[in-house]
């Protein structure tokens, strides 16, 4: 059952600028700013202890690519784009140099290994430390992290309607203790932090890719480009990618075949060969996040509408990006993410330094 809920602004910010903030409690202040958190009591009105379950299906990729990855080599580009959110501009040309990423986003298998190997527990595991948060009430430090649920009200549905956290709720159980990855070996590994996914990647001898290398990998080495496969619109014929089809967050049509995060590597490579760069889940990236790149950088990142929170950059969109809301699924896109909130639809994929590897074969060369 999903009892009075904790609900993360950090989250909310990705579909309203603004408001939510008169509705922190202010017993809370200090967790606000360090997580920023806030306490509802309210309930997931209809939904009873029935959670959603994940989709189960067969892989879309032969499963002995995945674990594979591309080596890219390094140029200029456009970073940025001038033409959508405030925080994508201006528009500049950087230089990237030669590095190699993984194929796909890493798979619940993967992380499988990892944790089985090491004994990790993630942050959503664990939940919130005492010492480390002491006003907040016990009841709210449990394991658990935040899930996307369809909401009923139709009228007046807002985010603290959408986005739900949920005891229980972890990489193993992705939308709740009622839920499971069972049959789901291929399916992109969900609920981890900033520090769940660089422990994976220093585990297996890696680290996560910064903005600038994500970007470039992204746009598949069509400077300029809209999108990841050029300038047509995404929903336009075939589907390209894992998004959210119908009006957001009501009615998802499914017609690119998913209601939810799907199989990696169901839709077509990008330039460079990588798979779902675009849509399917946002990915953690090294790079702390600021809301204007011109801004002095700082380890813990700079967004204004989650003072005090060091924070991220997440790239790729995710399968509830819509054209309605969070039009995101561009390479130029980005969020800020607090490190320490998993939820439903944020992954990742690891990089390394191109020195460190045997060379091989970038597929855009493949012809």
């Amino acid at each position: 059952m999903i009892r009075p809920l904790v609900v993360y602004v950090s989250i909310f910010r990705w579909f309203a600028q603004g408001g939510l903030r008169e509705l922190y409690s202010r017993h809370v202040t200090r967790l606000a700013k360090r997580i920023s958190a806030v306490v509802f009591s309210c309930l997931l009105a209809g939904c009873g202890s029935d959670l959603p379950s994940t989709q189960d299906g067969e892989a879309c990729l032969d499963p002995s690519r995945i674990g594979q990855s591309v080596v890219i080599a390094g140029a200029d580009f456009q970073l940025g784009d001038n033409r959508y959110y405030a925080d994508e501009r201006p528009a500049r040309r950087a230089t990237v140099a030669g590095f190699e990423i993984d194929l796909t986003e890493v798979t619940n298998r993967q992380f499988a290994a990892f944790v089985d190997s090491s004994g990790y527990k993630t942050d959503a595991e664990r939940g919130l430390s005492a010492d480390q948060y002491p006003d907040v009430p016990e009841e709210y430090r449990v394991p658990g992290s935040v899930v996307f649920l369809v909401p009923e009200n139709v009228t007046e549905a807002s985010p603290v309607d959408w986005w739900q956290f949920v005891k229980g709720a972890s990489w193993r159980h992705p939308l709740g203790p009622d839920s499971s990855i069972r049959g789901m070996d291929h399916y992109p590994v969900v609920q981890v932090t900033h520090a769940d996914a660089k422990a994976y990647a220093q585990w297996s001898g890696r680290r996560l890719p910064t903005e600038l290398e994500w970007e470039f990998a992204a746009r598949g080495g069509l400077d300029g480009a809209t999108y990841a496969w050029g300038n047509k619109p995404p929903h336009e014929g075939e589907p390209k990618a894992n998004t959210w089809q119908g009006h957001f967050p009501f009615k998802n049509l499914g017609d690119d075949g998913f209601s939810g995060a799907a199989p990696v590597g169901c839709f077509a490579p990008n330039g460079y060969g990588l798979l779902d760069m675009t849509g399917n889940l946002w990915e953690w990236t090294a790079t702390p996040y600021l809301v204007d790149r011109r801004m002095p950088s700082v380890e813990q990142g700079y967004d204004p509408s989650q003072p005090g929170v060091t924070v991220k950059t997440i790239k790729g969109g995710s399968f509830l990006c819509a054209d309605n809301y969070c039009q995101r699924y561009r390479p130029s896109a980005r969020q800020g993410q607090d490190v320490t909130l998993a939820s439903s639809h944020i992954g990742f994929r690891t990089a390394a330094n191109i020195e460190r590897l045997a060379l091989e074969v970038n597929p855009s060369t493949e012809q």
